[in-house]
């Protein structure tokens, strides 16, 4: 597969017929696009902190964040810039290459706009890659946080948008999309995954995949959850008891494995959920093309596999933390030199 072999005309149909491939057969495509456009055995290292703790005022079903969820949350203001900075610091002397930052807002306020823009400035002096997901964006806030040298912004679409509706009524689907597209305008790599788990089907997994395959340019980093129910959430009650409270450990990889293929130069990442998967899951999730982490003991608000347990892992299955530039950002900084 080479550059102009890069798709984003995939049909619900072709993607479909992917996951409906012998498993062996589909692993065997996953690792063969993975190959050609992806280093060998380097898995990139990422820390997510949340930098403002619930009270949000959307309705979104799966988070413990929400106002609407009995959590038990309490909710917090904006994080010190410099606690943001001490905890980036110990990130990177972790081996984390990005650092991410999380704050629970619909949107955020202007007033917020200059702590985001010296959070970003800091880290990337440290030499990291930054992160920030801050819910919708207008046109001027992505201007902002891009002038500030903010390296991705995440923004998951979360479900297919036939299911999206049944997550989340607080914001539609086209919402997410034109956020993307504010920050794609503004220079922004893009990070954007979604959820599986959530009592989907497989036809909105697919509608999921479709839905980032076929935008105008695929996403640099595509996390790939895997829900965690949490108790006092509309989804974590809903689900709790049922065997709809866990994905298949075969079908969460085939999803990662078509992330793989149609989306073969993104960053695929192993996100929320890894912290209850196997040892043999993970490591099939890493044949199949994933190629990102969130390491550390803590995700947003719930737990993650830790940093020894990574390392553990990372010996066992032979990887190592990836120190290779990212193929869709080594694109750019190409068609920039020249």
């Amino acid at each position: 597969m080479t550059d102009t072999d890069i798709r984003t005309d995939w049909t619900r149909e072709e993607i479909a017929d992917l996951f409906d491939l012998p498993f062996d057969e589909l692993m065997w495509e996953a690792q063969g696009v993975h190959r050609r456009h992806h280093a060998r055995g380097e898995v990139q290292l990422c820390t997510l902190l949340s930098i403002k703790t619930g009270g949000c005022v959307e309705d979104c079903g799966y988070c413990s964040q929400s106002k609407s969820a009995d959590s038990g949350l309490k909710a917090t203001k904006l994080m010190d810039v410099r606690t943001v900075l001490q905890a980036a610091a110990q990130a990177k002397d972790a081996g984390s290459k990005r650092f991410c930052m999380g704050a629970a807002w619909r949107n955020p306020k202007d007033r917020d706009m200059p702590a985001i823009v010296e959070m970003v400035e800091g880290v990337r002096a440290m030499g990291m890659e930054t992160c920030m997901t801050l819910g919708m964006l207008s046109k001027e806030q992505a201007q902002t946080l891009a002038v500030a040298g903010l390296d991705y912004y995440n923004h998951n679409i979360d479900t297919s948008p036939e299911n999206y509706a049944n997550i989340i009524s607080t914001r539609t689907f086209q919402d997410r999309l034109d956020t993307l597209e504010e920050v794609r305008n503004a220079g922004i790599n893009v990070c954007s995954g979604g959820i599986v788990g959530l009592g989907e089907t497989r036809a909105d997994r697919v509608g999921f995949i479709h839905a980032l395959a076929t935008l105008e340019r695929h996403p640099e980093s595509v996390p790939v959850n895997a829900l965690v129910p949490v108790k006092g959430t509309v989804l974590g009650d809903m689900l709790e008891g049922t065997p709809l409270a866990k994905i298949d450990d075969i079908e969460f990889v085939r999803t990662i494995a078509v992330a793989r293929i149609t989306m073969p130069k993104s960053m695929v990442r192993l996100s929320a959920g890894r912290e209850s998967m196997s040892e043999a899951t993970q490591a099939l999730c890493f044949m199949a093309g994933a190629n990102s982490i969130f390491t550390g003991d803590k995700l947003l608000t719930t737990a993650n596999a830790g940093d020894n347990a990574d390392a553990a892992l990372f010996a066992k299955l032979g990887l190592r933390p990836m120190e290779s530039e990212e193929p869709m950002r080594q694109g750019m900084l190409t068609e920039a030199a020249e």
